[in-house]
């Protein structure tokens, strides 16, 4: 793996991004104007439908800012539904884990289905969109909702710290997810990475090199209490975090 280094991004990081956005932006316009028209089609048809969207997007990246990945751990994304709990960095998570594991749904903030174009293609893939001001409300509509999405045999994505923190920084990691874990006794893959290090939130430039995504073991959940899986959920991910970062310095 690489990362670039020395000074700060120059002219030709910014042309690469500029044209990385010129991609980005009109394929997310036209794949959400076929939204209307998939809502009548089954969850797996809209969800090939928009994997067009990644797929491109991912390609996309790599072409015009030399920003690829490779994967560590996929053997942990099998057998029976679980719970996929992952660091939150960058937009490029958001992204890339749409294409890499099973068939899913996302645990998400609300406000982000109002988002023009972007926010209509999430509504297309059953996301449980819940109001973070809700408090106990909202937690019951994530364990009922995720419940449902389990017995329909679909994947659950929880990012646990609920928003994007600086590279090497930590969150608050919520207990939400853990409860919804233990409640139905399904499995928490972890997931680390380092993509903040080359697509910073908040930031234009996307710089060059090879982002690490890696899962651990499926951490077993029924009979524990949620407190003690989501330290184990936030040990192993802020440890990984630490030994990409380490291994590509």
């Amino acid at each position: 793996m690489t990362r670039s280094g020395g000074a700060g991004p120059g002219f030709l990081a910014h042309l690469r991004s500029g044209l990385f956005w010129l991609g980005f932006a009109p394929s997310t316009i036209l794949f959400a104007l076929g939204a209307p028209f998939l809502w009548p089609c089954s969850f797996h048809a809209r969800r090939r439908y928009l994997y067009g969207w990644t797929a491109f997007n991912v390609w996309w990246l790599g072409v015009t800012c030399g920003l690829r990945h490779r994967v560590v751990g996929m053997e942990h994304l099998v057998g029976a539904p679980a719970m996929v709990m992952a660091k939150h960095e960058s937009t490029w998570e958001t992204i890339v884990l749409q294409g890499i594991l099973p068939p899913q749904v996302w645990v998400l903030k609300r406000e982000l289905l109002r988002i023009p174009f972007f926010g209509w293609g999430m509504a297309l893939l059953d996301p449980i969109a819940i109001d973070r001001e809700a408090g106990r409300k909202a937690l019951a509509q994530m364990l009922r909702q995720g419940k449902e999405r389990l017995a329909r045999g679909l994947w659950l994505v929880v990012f646990p710290e609920g928003t994007r923190v600086a590279p090497g920084e930590r969150g608050e990691y919520k207990i939400g997810g853990a409860i919804l874990a233990v409640r139905e006794g399904v499995r928490v893959v972890p997931a680390a990475h380092n993509a903040g290090d080359f697509w910073p939130r908040h930031s234009f430039v996307k710089r060059p090199g090879t982002i690490e995504l890696r899962f651990g073991p499926p951490i077993e959940t029924a009979g524990r209490e949620p407190a003690v899986v989501l330290a184990e959920v936030e040990a192993w991910i802020e440890e990984n975090c630490a030994d990409i970062r380490r291994r590509t310095v």
